[in-house]
């Protein structure tokens, strides 16, 4: 059984900011989910403190990326990358001790996907950037 970090709450599962959070993550709003589960986090004192800072510091990873596509020869977008794969890392390092699941997320699939990207980002040197707007990753949440 995994071990719950102390002062988890379950009704984060259905708190508004959780819930707006997965929705502007799920239409590529990326920066918009990352204000509104900021929201939470600042409110939260406890558990599920880091699993939030950890969600906000992937949906920054999408921002940088979404950026760095929309504007790649832009002097300040053109270095997103290397953020990106950091701000992955971070974030994966934040919520895999809530695994495999919490708040009805699948942390393990948030966790693969996040170091398939920022390992992905790395391999390339810094040059590739894996998100497609065609194709973005889409979470949802357990019944």
């Amino acid at each position: 059984m995994k071990k719950i970090p102390h002062g988890t709450c379950d009704s984060h599962a259905h708190d508004p900011c959780y819930l707006a959070w997965l929705a502007h993550f799920n239409a590529c709003e990326y920066y918009e989910a990352h204000d509104a589960l900021e929201v939470l986090w600042l409110r939260t004192h406890g558990g599920d403190r880091d699993f939030f800072k950890g969600l906000i510091q992937i949906a920054g990873a999408f921002v940088h990326l979404r950026k760095q596509r929309e504007h790649p020869s832009h002097a300040k977008h053109s270095t997103r990358l290397r953020p990106a794969a950091r701000l992955f890392l971070r974030g994966k390092d934040h919520i895999a001790p809530y695994g495999p699941r919490h708040l009805r997320l699948d942390v393990a699939a948030v966790c693969t996907l996040c170091e398939t990207l920022a390992h992905g980002i790395q391999r390339s040197g810094f040059t590739e950037n894996p998100w497609n707007p065609a194709t973005p990753p889409h979470l949802t949440l357990a019944a």
